[in-house]
């Protein structure tokens, strides 16, 4: 299975490379690398358990944010505006190599 990763960024600022298979939502690697997001929903977009920060250097090259993400965002805790919901990046090509912190979810 092709697979590629992404760096998340600690709280106390140390770097973790996961490995992610094509096809693979970026909150399921989350979820299965044993970070802190709940994905209550299943990655249906219908709750932000999932809720990220992605690194600005990145905000111009991932899929724009959907109506239904931006108003699941909107009762996410500590909202910024590199904020999205994990469960909505799907790991491709393109988004090899993608960085981003995992927001406080409340879990």
């Amino acid at each position: 299975m092709e697979t590629y990763h992404i760096t998340v960024i600690n709280a106390d600022g140390t770097e973790e490379q996961l490995e992610i298979p094509v096809g693979w939502q970026v909150m399921e690697a989350l979820r299965d690398y044993g970070y802190p997001v709940k994905a209550e929903c299943g990655g249906a977009c219908c709750c932000a358990t999932c809720h990220v920060y992605v690194d600005p250097a990145w905000l111009s090259r991932i899929p724009q944010m959907s109506d239904d993400e931006e108003a699941m965002l909107d009762s996410a805790l500590a909202l910024q505006d590199n904020s999205r919901l994990s469960c909505q990046l799907v790991m491709r090509a393109d988004l090899d190599g993608l960085r981003l912190t995992v927001a406080p979810n409340g879990v």
